[in-house]
């Protein structure tokens, strides 16, 4: 459990600082009368990109000794929170795709998912869990619970929205974290 919680929590904060809420607002507003296909297109993307993560975290846990897991915990949660500092710009439309609501909002979505911060971080989280798949399903959870009311509100609201101070919040609670966790974890504090 404590895998799901932890996932929950860091992929709310981790995807409130990305640019994947800015483009499933984006895209339900372009579909709107599908936007729960867009809500289901994102569910679909964000846990098949976390389930690789936790995939890869299962597979390096081994290899590691449990302090080993927890600097890699701590490296993915600064990283995490150095990237959601830097300045967005602004998503691809996507407007030249042609797949529909659901095949566009899946593919643009998953690809904009695969290698960002919070799969990292849900590798980490699986590498150091009895139950490593938790990691991908809260990971999942709190991505949607930042990307759903993007959905819902649309583009224009989600724009009027204090981002930057959000990142800023965002990036010092993941820094901070980070930076905890890899000191308890060699032990100086």
């Amino acid at each position: 459990m404590d895998a799901l919680m932890a996932g929950l929590v860091l992929g709310a904060l981790c995807v409130a600082g990305d640019r994947t809420p800015w483009l499933a607002a984006i895209l339900a507003d372009r579909y709107r009368a599908a936007r729960g296909l867009v809500i289901a297109a994102a569910a679909l993307a964000f846990l098949g990109n976390y389930m690789l993560g936790a995939l890869g975290g299962i597979l390096v846990a081994p290899l590691l000794s449990p302090e080993a897991r927890g600097l890699l915990l701590a490296l993915s949660l600064i990283l995490a929170g150095l990237g959601v500092s830097w300045r967005q710009k602004a998503p691809d439309r996507l407007t030249g795709w042609r797949l529909g609501p659901f095949g566009t909002s899946a593919l643009g979505l998953a690809i904009m998912i695969f290698g960002d911060r919070m799969q990292f971080v849900a590798a980490a989280l699986a590498a150091r869990s009895p139950l490593p798949w938790l990691a991908a399903a809260g990971a999942t959870l709190g991505a949607l619970a930042v990307v759903v009311p993007a959905i819902v509100i649309g583009e224009a609201r989600w724009m009027a929205l204090p981002r930057r101070l959000i990142c800023i919040a965002s990036a010092a609670i993941l820094t901070l974290s980070g930076v905890i966790i890899g000191l308890r974890s060699i032990a100086l504090i």
